[in-house]
């Protein structure tokens, strides 16, 4: 049982350690970060961001290498849609009104000795 937890907490530092990068690349970019790890009981958003006017809904996917494919490769339509979902459901959250909208992906590569690497996917749905 302790090294399943231990490949848990692992695998959770590493998640957090991508969305940190990712909220990093975003706001060297320009990005406002508005919110992250956004919850409610449809799921969890990653990143809200804002740029130009635009809101900007980002699954991080994180990797230590490629062993196991690349980080996009685990973005699914079912995950797709569900972030499609939560998008409006952040909406609502945040006061209703239109707004112009964007899903994106990040997938960040993140080996324990190397450099990371971050890839940025703009609208994926």
């Amino acid at each position: 049982m302790l090294l399943a937890e231990a490949r848990m907490k692992a695998k959770d530092e590493l998640g957090r350690r991508g969305e940190q990068l990712a909220a990093d690349y975003l706001v060297g970019r320009g990005y406002t970060i508005l919110e992250r790890n956004w919850r409610c009981s449809q799921g969890e958003i990653d990143v809200v961001a804002q740029t130009a006017g635009v809101t900007v809904f980002v699954e991080v996917k994180t990797r230590s290498g490629l062993w196991y494919g690349h980080p996009f490769e685990s973005i699914t339509v079912a995950k797709l849609a569900r972030l499609k979902r939560l998008s409006t459901a952040w909406c609502e959250a945040a006061g209703g009104g239109r707004r112009q909208i964007r899903i994106d992906a990040i997938g960040v590569v993140a080996p324990l000795r190397d450099a990371a690497t971050v890839e940025h996917l703009e609208g994926i749905f």
